[in-house]
């Protein structure tokens, strides 16, 4: 298992649309893939788990991969969330 912290840099947090993005690369691994926030960890390939961890700017992540394509999946998502502008 494999995790990385990340802190999210996005004025509209992980709302919908990011939410949705994030959810379709997850889904594209065979590895487990959680997010934590204060203590809730969730199933990052579910939109709605996503979506009840109220994520916003400044948020402090840890992103969770376990399986045969861990490494890659933390590299990509990493990325992913890195990427989001305030």
């Amino acid at each position: 298992m494999l995790e990385r912290r990340i802190i999210l840099r996005s004025h509209g947090g992980l709302h919908a649309r990011p939410a949705s993005e994030l959810v379709r690369i997850c889904s594209q691994y065979e590895a487990d893939i959680f997010l934590e926030k204060d203590g809730d960890k969730i199933n990052a390939k579910s939109i709605m788990g996503i979506l009840t961890l109220g994520a916003v700017d400044g948020s402090e992540l840890i992103l969770y991969t376990d399986g045969e394509d861990e490494e890659q999946a933390l590299a990509e998502i990493s990325q992913f969330l890195l990427s989001l502008k305030r």
